[in-house]
């Protein structure tokens, strides 16, 4: 199952790598997102229901048809599943923010 999204700006701390990367070890919270759009996504921000945005650490961002893996920092161990999600691309448009739960279906791609 796929998540489309449109543009958008996300905040929180976590390392990106490659899909082709191995899986994260065990204990460690992953997700991947894929850049479906013609745009550069240059910045990706993550919430939780009524708090401040923060960003994921993308690198120097995620090309058209690029698929990455991201780690969630272990800060965030504490945090609720349940997260807001939006994208910000190089042509400067932002997808809408949508509600993902982050502890489901780890190894489906959301969509920018």
């Amino acid at each position: 199952m796929k998540i489309k999204f449109n543009l958008a700006a996300v905040s929180l701390f976590a390392a990106s790598l490659l899909s082709s990367v191995a899986s994260a070890s065990a204990g460690q919270w992953y997700f991947y997102i894929e850049n479906g759009s013609d745009s550069k996504l240059v910045q990706v921000s993550v919430a939780e229901q009524g708090k401040n945005w923060s960003r994921l650490n993308i690198g120097n961002g995620i090309a058209p048809g690029q698929t990455v893996k991201m780690i969630w920092n272990s800060s965030t161990d504490t945090q609720d599943c349940m997260q807001w999600i939006k994208g910000r691309y190089a042509d400067g448009s932002e997808s809408t923010p949508s509600k993902i739960d982050f502890c489901q279906d780890l190894d489906d791609p959301i969509v920018f």
